[in-house]
């Protein structure tokens, strides 16, 4: 398995409920490194180009208005398998299929306002680190 970094957000809803501490503590803990880390509030123009692979979908309109509708925790998170280690830690997109444990399984509920994000390939996470924190890697 290779170094990798990866791209993981606390989203609006994470950050309301008051948990960074504890998503940035269980990255920590299993090992990985942040090299990044914003409070940030996306612009629309942001949303939809990080969100773009979704502009045709139905649910796109909601994802943008979701993602900009309060601050974020963007992080450039590194390790050994860092994006397949991360996704394993955040839980199944759907909270109601995330295994208890994961981040996603603990504190969500609903699968628009699931906590966090990860890149989910070393090219979206290119891609996606570059919207996030540009000319930084």
């Amino acid at each position: 398995m290779a170094n990798e970094r990866t791209l993981i957000l606390v989203k609006p809803d994470g950050v309301a409920r008051g948990l960074v501490g504890e998503v940035v503590a269980r990255i920590e803990r299993k090992g990985f490194t942040l090299d990044a880390m914003e409070l940030m509030t996306l612009t629309r123009e942001q949303a939809e180009e990080h969100y773009g692979e979704h502009r045709d979908k139905p649910f796109f309109g909601e994802l943008v208005s979701f993602i900009t509708s309060g601050p974020l925790v963007a992080l450039a998170v590194a390790g050994e398998g860092a994006i397949g280690g991360m996704r394993t830690l955040m839980g199944a997109t759907n909270p109601l299929e995330a295994t208890p444990g994961s981040i996603r399984g603990d504190f969500a509920t609903v699968i628009g306002e699931n906590i966090a994000h990860g890149s989910d390939s070393p090219e979206s996470a290119v891609r996606e680190l570059a919207i996030f924190f540009p000319g930084r890697f």
